[in-house]
């Protein structure tokens, strides 16, 4: 009998799904949303080692413009697209093309936040594998008042 891994039983990590995305060679888009954020990472794997080249969460947006007396909403779809949208702009920033997108052990739902985090980063301009269908529409996205000063000051820099 065979016993599955630790970090499997503990739901954290698809080995089948990790390897695959291993074998393409490309650095990973990291999306994970917790009850309060959405983190992103872009990593790079060499010789069985990980190396996070760059790091964020949704924090960053208050930063952006994002308004504080809407810090509690920094999981909403909006700002999952503005926190792909300033990882995107990084990894440019870093000469990172293109990528692999990495949602982890989260439900594949089409048009939720992490496929607004995947629309975010392809509108930055890194170039993803992804299905059109699954992206949420731009009204969808712009519901924030301040969606388009915050896009702004991203572009900006």
């Amino acid at each position: 009998m065979r016993i599955p891994r630790r970090r499997r039983l503990e739901k954290k990590t698809d080995y089948k799904s990790r390897f695959a995305l291993l074998k393409s060679g490309e650095p990973r888009l990291i999306a994970r949303k917790t009850n309060n954020y959405i983190i992103a990472q872009i990593i790079e794997t060499k010789h069985a080692q990980d190396k996070v080249v760059i790091g964020i969460t949704s924090k960053v947006l208050l930063k952006k413009g994002w308004p504080d007396s809407k810090a509690g909403s920094l999981k909403s779809l909006p700002a999952a697209y503005l926190t792909g949208f300033v990882i995107g702009k990084l990894a440019k920033d870093k000469k990172i093309k293109s990528a692999i997108f990495d949602m982890g052990m989260n439900r594949n739902i089409h048009k939720s936040r992490l496929y607004a985090f995947l629309r975010g980063a392809i509108d930055a301009g890194l170039s993803i594998p992804h299905n059109p269908d699954a992206l949420p529409s731009t009204d969808s996205l712009k519901k924030h008042n301040k969606f388009g000063s915050i896009i702004e000051s991203i572009k900006e820099k």
